[in-house]
């Protein structure tokens, strides 16, 4: 990671994490206090103070930035950053029961921890806080709503497209990139512009930076994808070749499954009854998904992606702002976890 990406992130999460807390506290019901915190890595699971690794940061990161980018005070990104992380943490509450990973940023997951009543619940509070702090804000937050609630829809419609892409034989590529378009791109877009509509930007900068971190959104997920079949277990925190276990229909896979070689044809076989549970099935589909071109179609379209994001941010205009964005964007596409 570059030096200016690590301090972006760096300065940003001290500027929000405090704000986090607060609004984490605010939670009425101690349980889902402890849920919470534990899985931002406050606590530990007996609700004692705890300093796990908490995430990257990112989607706050490109909040504040883009109040920045709008010409406002950062403190005018922090409320919308508090939002777009909290609805961030959320799904992966939720994620982590429906796809029952039993690890996160190497430690336990939540569901795991306190049952999967307690984490959905826990996850839905923070939906509600999320909405609660943009309220809080005042006419700024208030004008980020529609913004937030637009992109919940896609995030969840995303969420209910994997999930039924898992009990489809065959799915289409173009499919497979609409879904992960509203998993994971519409979060990013919305948090690389949140901050520009608190200040008021004109449209052409919202528009730009949601344009931007669209592009960016994508190619984080293709990374993701790729992390999830080759990924090192000790840098990602998850479960190796945690895709592949579950069968998931990610792009690399589709593209191996769809791309009409002998190595395709192979991991359509071996995933036609079930999941690979087997350790040496499970590198078998590693090693074919790779064969038959799967990793390296979605590095490429990553980095295509990354092209496509910078671009857009000539419509912002040159200054510091601009340039974090991009370091951001170029970290997103060279991260190992």
């Amino acid at each position: 990671m570059s030096s200016s990406a690590i301090a972006t992130l760096a300065r940003t999460r001290d500027l929000v994490l405090p704000a986090l807390r607060e609004a984490v506290e605010r939670l009425q019901d101690p349980r889902m206090r402890a849920v919470c915190g534990y899985h931002f890595g406050w606590l530990d699971a007996d609700g004692q103070p705890a300093d796990a690794f908490g995430g990257k940061a990112l989607r706050p990161a490109l909040a504040v930035l883009s109040a920045e980018a709008a010409g406002a005070d950062s403190a005018v990104g922090i409320a919308p950053a508090i939002a777009v992380e909290l609805v961030h943490n959320f799904s992966l509450l939720h994620d982590d029961v429906m796809d029952r990973d039993t690890e996160r940023r190497h430690r336990s997951t939540g569901w795991v921890v306190f049952g999967d009543g307690q984490a959905i619940l826990g996850g839905s509070a923070m939906l509600v806080l999320a909405i609660e702090e943009l309220l809080r804000a005042g006419d700024g937050g208030s004008r980020c709503l529609p913004s937030l609630v637009d992109m919940v829809q896609d995030l969840i419609s995303g969420q209910s497209a994997d999930l039924a892409m898992e009990r489809q034989p065959v799915t289409d590529l173009n499919e497979v990139l609409r879904m992960e378009a509203g998993k994971t791109a519409a979060l990013i877009a919305c948090s690389s512009k949140i901050g520009a509509i608190a200040a008021g930007a004109p449209a052409q900068v919202v528009d730009a930076l949601g344009g931007f971190g669209y592009e960016i959104g994508m190619a984080f997920q293709l990374v993701d994808d790729v992390l999830g079949i080759v990924g090192d277990s000790a840098s990602t925190g998850k479960s190796a070749s945690s895709d592949v276990r579950a069968r998931k229909r990610s792009a690399p896979i589709v593209a191996a499954l769809t791309s009409g070689t002998s190595a395709g044809e192979r991991l359509r076989d071996l995933f036609a009854d079930s999941a690979p549970a087997r350790d040496e099935d499970v590198a078998l589909a590693a090693k074919l998904i790779d064969e038959a071109g799967g990793i390296d179609w979605a590095s490429t379209e990553a980095r295509r992606r990354l092209d496509l994001s910078l671009a857009h941010l000539s419509a912002v205009g040159d200054g510091p702002a601009t340039e974090q964005f991009a370091a951001l964007a170029r970290y997103v596409v060279d991260r190992d976890r």
